[in-house]
């Protein structure tokens, strides 16, 4: 039975990396789903958080093949580990001053930000979890959705327990995986 996993991927931060890492699922026929990549703590290391849809045995293979790209350093399935998972979605929407208050009522509803106003549209920034964004977006569509940015999703292992530079996990500093 396919699902959603997501992956964070420590690799080295190096030219070509994440193209190396995206033909190699798009050679295994993945859809990528979301992709976020950023610089960590070590100038050296880049941490690419990956949202794939498939199967375990199919990930299974995904995961043995990124793990033989020499810039890999640790791949970690954040799926079953207790994690903060996020999104970034930017919405610009149709608003002018007949509808500006109903439309800031729903952003305060959301624990959004209006981040831009012009006299005929606002440009709104909301972070949260899938069912969030898509919640928001049905919400304001009925005032004319003019344009959507949105992120990949970025996440952190919650409590003491993180991906160390080294492509270990730790918790209160020994190792855990």
């Amino acid at each position: 039975m396919k699902m959603r996993y997501v992956l964070a991927v420590l690799v080295e931060n190096k030219p070509g990396v994440l193209v190396r890492v995206a033909g190699l699922l798009s050679r295994r026929k993945f859809n990528i789903e979301s992709v976020a990549a950023g610089k960590t703590g070590d100038p050296g290391i880049t941490r690419i958080t990956i949202e794939v849809e498939a199967d375990e045995k199919t990930l299974e293979q995904v995961i043995k093949q990124l793990n033989k790209l020499v810039n890999v350093l640790k791949i970690s399935n954040l799926t079953s580990e207790p994690a903060v998972i996020r999104d970034l979605l930017l919405i610009k929407v149709r608003a002018d001053a007949s509808n500006r208050n109903e439309i800031s009522q729903i952003v305060e509803t959301f624990r959004a930000k209006t981040i831009d106003f012009s006299p005929q549209s606002m440009i709104i920034e909301v972070t949260g979890n899938e069912e969030k964004m898509e919640a928001l977006m049905l919400l304001l569509s009925g005032y004319g959705i003019l344009e959507i940015a949105r992120t990949g999703k970025v996440a952190l292992l919650r409590g003491s327990k993180t991906l160390i530079n080294n492509g270990e996990a730790r918790e209160n500093g020994k190792n855990v995986l």
